[in-house]
């Protein structure tokens, strides 16, 4: 039971490692971003808008906090 248990949270390491990694703020912003698009699934003038905008925003919001904490 105690092998299980280890390699369950070992396993759930991992997945955090990969996907949150060292910038967890990029994790929400693809999951807002990605909760935004299956929002505007049907109203393709706005997600051509916002989705971009989204996109670039968060992506500058990380290089400013970067740049911030060198």
């Amino acid at each position: 039971m105690k092998r299980v248990r280890s390699g369950i949270r070992s396993f759930g390491h991992f997945w955090w490692d990969f996907l949150v990694g060292d910038t967890p703020e990029l994790f929400v912003a693809v999951l807002a971003i990605v909760g935004v698009a299956l929002l505007l699934r049907h109203h393709h003038t706005a997600a051509v808008i916002v989705l971009p905008v989204m996109t670039v925003g968060s992506l500058m919001a990380s290089v400013v906090r970067g740049r911030r904490t060198r």
